[in-house]
């Protein structure tokens, strides 16, 4: 047996190149990998002594010549391919060991590999005769076929071809997305081209396996784009049953609310409960425990089996008051006491308790159905409080423009349409995914109760009619954000003069389905 070795990534390769020579196998080996086994006194044959030719260009040519992918591409079925390796004196090559240069983490020309994607494809493409290595993480269970069996099975090889292509694929994505973005030399992209490409791969690996999609009779799992490194690697999960499909959707939901709700003001805790991806409540507090009370409170009905949502760490005392409190899925926070485990582990043992570094912001949001895919990039609440403008009389208090702030902030995460009530930090009444905006006030007043009156509200798109708004004065709220840019605008401004409130207008709308 004859193998190749030509590795950026080196993890592992001293002792699965020692395997292999232990094995009698003949190696094969280019650049920095031959100097590596020649180091570690691995022997080998340099690919300049088997081509002939010595490597030129800077290194960019080395491996392409046909004594290294006659080779690998030989079918050895055919008479006529063994009777061309023999009359050109060229050896079968059966495991090429190759992968390449992680692209995006230092995108440059330079960096475009030529000679390593096209071993990678010539060995998977003949892989009914040769086996292709592209992981370290392959390394064990080769080295262990080839020891026990003598050589790689069918079934071995199809399944390395399969990650050999999808490896080349993901490496041909990182360079198409980087000269989307600039790289190189290129025109300057439209205003559309410049977040939407006018192709995209999106090569997805799958990085986790839930217990179930979206309901028990479907499979799902979390797959992340190659080359990437999302906020839920850094997961711990610390206690409870496996995570399921919607614990993720939910728990990713809540975790970047959070997150958005400390942004105008860092100074004070902050924690979301959700459910479905919607706040049941959402608060700011002088500290975490104040802020769960206070979220819990809102709506303690539909935080059974949501998901709470910790803007730091949980402790003890934290943990015992969430503990008393409804079942909750989920539980995430950026750090978890020792004793705060042990105490929710304890009494509540399915609840699932998450640790998790700060979530990194969303990029492209991609919706298939079918063989069609929705794209956009993310929903960024875009202007900034001091760009509010207020049309109405009257004129925000600092706390009604804190509370309009919280309001907005979980309203722009809540599906619509959507209507959210804030007081005193806390968002104490949602009416979300409805399709009359004067019944998602109306739900947003109800769970609000007495808490709307004196109370901010926000809408995530205009009021069409003045029926909406007056829903909310006539529960009592007193303020008032909202896009803006109906044909009815000046009837809605009239109506909130009318009532005595403050409005806003924002500018920007923020549906989400």
């Amino acid at each position: 047996m004859r193998a190749l070795l030509s590795v950026w990534d080196k993890t592992g390769l001293i002792d699965f190149a020692k395997g292999l020579e232990g094995l009698g196998v003949q190696l094969i080996a280019s650049g920095g990998t031959a100097s590596a086994l020649r180091d570690a006194g691995v022997a080998h044959e340099d690919v300049a002594d088997v081509t002939g030719f010595p490597e030129m260009l800077g290194g960019r040519v080395k491996t392409l010549h046909p004594k290294i992918h006659a080779g690998i591409l030989a079918d050895r079925s055919k008479p006529e391919h063994l009777a061309a390796l023999q009359e050109h004196d060229i050896a079968a090559i059966d495991l090429v060991v190759v992968n390449l240069y992680p692209f995006s983490t230092n995108p440059s020309v330079e960096l475009i590999d030529v000679g390593g994607p096209t071993m990678v494809r010539a060995a998977a493409k003949n892989h009914e005769f040769v086996g292709v290595v592209t992981s370290p993480t392959q390394y064990a269970g080769v080295l262990n076929e080839v020891t026990t069996t003598g050589a790689l099975c069918d079934a071995t090889r199809h399944d390395l071809a399969r990650a050999a292509f999808a490896h080349t694929a993901a490496y041909d994505a990182q360079i198409v997305r980087w000269l989307d973005g600039g790289g190189a030399v290129g025109p300057e992209p439209s205003a559309a081209d410049a977040v939407l490409a006018p192709t995209l791969h999106l090569t997805l690996e799958r990085a986790q396996v839930v217990r179930y999609g979206e309901n028990p009779h479907q499979f799902g799992a979390r797959y992340r784009f190659a080359g990437t490194t999302p906020w839920w690697d850094g997961v711990t999960q610390h206690a409870g049953s496996a995570l399921s499909y919607l614990n993720l959707f939910d728990a990713d939901a809540a975790w970047r609310l959070v997150h958005e709700l400390n942004v105008d003001v860092p100074d004070l805790a902050a924690v979301a409960i959700m459910k479905h991806a919607n706040a049941s409540g959402a608060a700011l507090g002088s500290s975490l425990g104040d802020a769960f009370a206070k979220a819990l409170a809102a709506d303690p009905q539909s935080a059974f089996g949501g998901i709470v949502a910790v803007g730091g760490r949980v402790d003890a005392a934290l943990a015992s008051l969430i503990a008393a409190g409804p079942q909750a899925d989920v539980i995430i926070g950026s750090s978890f006491d020792d004793e705060a485990v042990a105490l929710l582990a304890a009494r509540r043992k399915a609840t699932r308790l998450l640790s998790a570094p700060a979530p990194e912001p969303l990029g492209l949001s991609v919706r298939t159905f079918g063989d069609t895919a929705l794209v956009q990039n993310a929903d960024e609440l875009l202007t900034p409080v001091d760009q509010w403008r207020c049309v109405t009389n009257a004129t925000p208090t600092p706390q009604q423009l804190q509370d309009l702030q919280v309001a907005w902030r979980v309203c722009a995460r809540t599906t619509s349409n959507a209507i959210v009530i804030a007081r005193d930090g806390v968002a104490v009444g949602v009416g979300a995914g409805q399709q009359s905006r004067v019944v998602a006030a109306g739900i947003a007043t109800t769970k609000a109760g007495e808490l709307a009156v004196g109370a901010s509200a926000a809408s995530d798109a205009f009021f069409p009619f003045a029926d909406g708004l007056e829903s909310l004065t006539s529960a009592g709220v007193t303020a008032v954000v909202q896009p803006g840019g109906s044909m009815r605008d000046q009837e809605v401004i009239d109506a909130a003069n009318a009532a005595g409130i403050v409005m806003l207008l924002t500018g920007e709308r923020h549906f989400r389905h």
